[in-house]
C-alpha cells in the first residue's frame, strides 16, 4: 500500500501534483490525500497574488493611458477604490471557486480524501490533522510563501501595509514611503501613483530590476520618476523607522548621508518568504536551511533530508513564481511515480521565464532565457542586439513609445534570450519563449509581423541579429 498526503493542495503547486498522481490511484497509489485549511480555498496566485495584483493594475493602467493621451480632453477621472476592489473580489471568488471544484472534484475518486484541515508534522512522515494521525508513505509540502517582513529596527511598533493590504484597500493614504522595489513594488508603486499615493521609493541598487540589463533598469527609473511622478532614492537603505503622530518617519542612508522620510504611510513590499511555520518541521529530519551551498531542496524537488518528501513552490524558495510552481508540481508527481517503479528521477530544469506588470502593465517588462548580462557570465559566445520601441511606428500610433527590447542569439545563430520593456512585451513572452525552448536559428524565425502590430519590434531584433551574425 502506497499512502501520498499533499500539504497545501489549493495551491498551484500542490493542484499540479494531485493531477499528477490522481489517475494512478487504485494502481500504483492505493490512497491520496489532500489537505488544506484555506478560507476561502484558492491558492496564493489566485487570492492574493498574481490574479488580483493584475485586476487593481488595469485600472491604474486604464487612468495612466487617459492621462497620457492628448487627443482626450478634460481631467482623468478618480480610481473608485471601492469599485475597484469589489470587481477584483467579485473575479476571484470566481476564479478560487473554480480552483476549489477542481480539487473537490478529484476527492470524488476512490482512494481519494480532501481534509480541510491544518496538518503539522510529529514525524518523519507522520501528520497531525484535526487530532488524527497520518502515516504517508510520500509526503508533498506546497504551503507557498507569506509577506516578507524586514529585520529593520522599529519596524515592530509601526503599523504597515503588505501587498495583501493593498489589494482590498478601499481607502489610501495622501503619501507613503515604500520599502522593497522588486516585483511587487513595480507592479503595485504605479497603481497607488494613479490612486492619488505621493510615494516615495527605496532602492538599494544603481537601478531596480537585478535581472535586467542596465539599460532596462534605467528605463524603469525614467518612466516611474517621469511618468508616475515618483521619489525613488537609490543606493539608499533603511536604518530604523519610528511612529509619528502623522505617520511614519524612516531613517535611511545613501549618497547623500543619513536623512529621514516622513510619510503617512509605510507600505512593506519587501518580497516573500517560505510558509513553514507551524508546519512541525523540527519534529522531522529536515533542515529548511542551505548547509556549505547545499540546498535544502534538490532539483528532484526532494528534500535534501528525506528523499520521501517532496518540496514544491513558494516554499522551497527556488523560485516564487506561478508557471515554476505548476511546473515543479508536475516534475514532483512523476519523481513520486519514477520511485515507486523504482525508475531515475527527473531534475526540473527551468528556463529563465519572468513578466512583470511594471508601469500600471502598459509597459511591462519580459524576460525570458538568457540576458547579454547571463550570457556573458555563463562564457557564452554571442551577439546583442537592441531596439527602441520608437523606432516602430505602431507604438508611437498607440501612443506608448516609451521602452526597448533586446535579442541574444549564439554564434551559431541559436536565440538564447530576448527582453522587452514595453507595450505588449508581456504578449511576446510566450512567442519567444518557443523560440528560446526549440532552439530556434535567428535565420530561420519567420520576419514577417502583421503590420501594424507590435511584434514588429520582433521583426527588427530578428533582422539586425541575422546581419550581425
Amino acid at each position: 500500500m502506497t499512502h501520498v498526503a499533499i500539504v497545501g493542495a489549493y495551491g498551484s503547486a500542490g493542484v499540479a501534483v494531485a493531477e499528477g498522481l490522481a489517475d494512478a490511484v487504485g494502481s500504483e497509489i492505493t490512497r491520496l490525500t489532500l489537505i488544506d485549511d484555506g478560507e476561502p480555498g484558492g491558492g496564493l496566485c489566485i487570492l492574493r497574488g498574481c490574479m488580483p495584483s493584475k485586476e487593481v493594475l488595469s485600472a491604474a493602467g486604464h487612468r495612466y493611458q487617459m492621462r497620457h493621451d492628448h487627443r482626450l480632453v478634460g481631467d482623468p477621472p478618480e480610481i473608485d477604490l471601492e469599485q475597484v476592489v469589489a470587481t477584483k473580489d467579485e473575479h476571484i471568488s470566481n476564479f478560487a471557486s473554480h480552483r476549489r471544484a477542481a480539487v473537490h472534484g478529484m476527492a470524488e475518486r476512490d482512494g481519494v480524501t480532501f481534509l480541510h484541515e491544518r496538518a503539522r508534522f510529529v514525524d518523519d512522515r507522520r501528520l497531525v490533522v484535526d487530532g488524527r494521525e497520518i502515516d504517508a508513505d510520500y509526503v508533498v509540502v506546497a504551503t507557498g510563501s507569506s509577506p516578507n517582513v524586514p529585520d529593520v529596527d522599529g519596524i515592530d511598533d509601526v503599523d504597515y501595509d503588505t501587498s495583501a493590504d493593498v489589494l482590498d484597500a478601499t481607502e489610501l493614504p495622501d503619501s507613503g514611503v515604500v520599502m522593497g522595489f522588486g516585483y511587487v513594488g513595480l507592479e503595485l508603486v504605479p497603481y497607488l501613483a494613479e490612486a492619488g499615493v505621493d510615494l516615495t521609493v527605496i532602492e538599494h541598487d544603481e537601478r531596480p530590476l537585478d535581472e535586467a540589463d542596465p539599460a532596462f533598469g534605467d528605463d524603469l527609473l525614467s518612466l516611474y520618476r517621469e511618468e508616475f511622478d515618483v521619489d525613488v532614492v537609490t543606493e539608499t537603505y533603511e536604518e530604523r523607522v519610528e511612529k509619528t503622530d502623522d505617520g511614519v518617519r524612516l531613517h535611511v542612508d545613501g549618497p547623500d548621508g543619513e536623512h529621514a522620510i516622513e510619510a503617512e504611510s509605510l507600505f512593506l513590499f519587501t518580497g516573500r518568504r517560505p510558509t513553514l511555520d507551524g508546519l512541525g518541521l523540527a519534529e522531522t529530519a529536515i533542515d529548511p536551511q542551505t548547509r556549505d551551498g547545499d540546498e535544502w531542496v534538490r532539483d528532484t524537488m526532494q528534500a535534501r533530508d528525506d528523499e520521501r518528501v517532496y518540496v514544491v513552490g513558494d516554499v522551497n524558495g527556488k523560485e516564487p513564481i506561478l508557471h515554476v510552481a505548476k511546473e515543479q508540481g508536475y516534475v514532483a508527481a512523476d519523481n513520486i511515480l519514477a520511485d515507486l517503479r523504482g525508475d531515475s528521477l527527473t531534475e526540473y530544469e527551468n528556463v529563465h521565464h519572468h513578466v512583470v506588470f511594471s508601469g500600471a502593465a502598459v509597459y511591462p517588462y519580459a524576460r525570458v532565457g538568457h540576458s547579454k548580462a547571463s550570457a556573458e557570465a555563463a562564457g557564452i559566445d554571442h551577439v546583442a542586439v537592441e531596439r527602441e520601441a520608437s523606432s516602430d511606428g505602431v507604438f508611437k500610433t498607440k501612443l506608448t513609445p516609451r521602452g526597448r527590447a533586446s535579442l541574444v542569439v549564439g554564434t551559431d545563430g541559436t536565440v538564447l534570450g530576448y527582453q522587452g520593456l514595453h507595450y505588449h512585451a508581456d504578449v511576446m513572452a510566450k512567442t519567444m519563449q518557443v523560440v528560446v525552448e526549440r532552439e530556434m536559428d535567428v535565420r530561420d524565425v519567420p520576419d514577417r509581423a502583421y503590420h501594424p502590430t507590435t511584434p514588429e519590434i520582433l521583426d527588427g531584433l530578428l533582422r539586425s541579429a541575422a546581419e550581425k551574425l
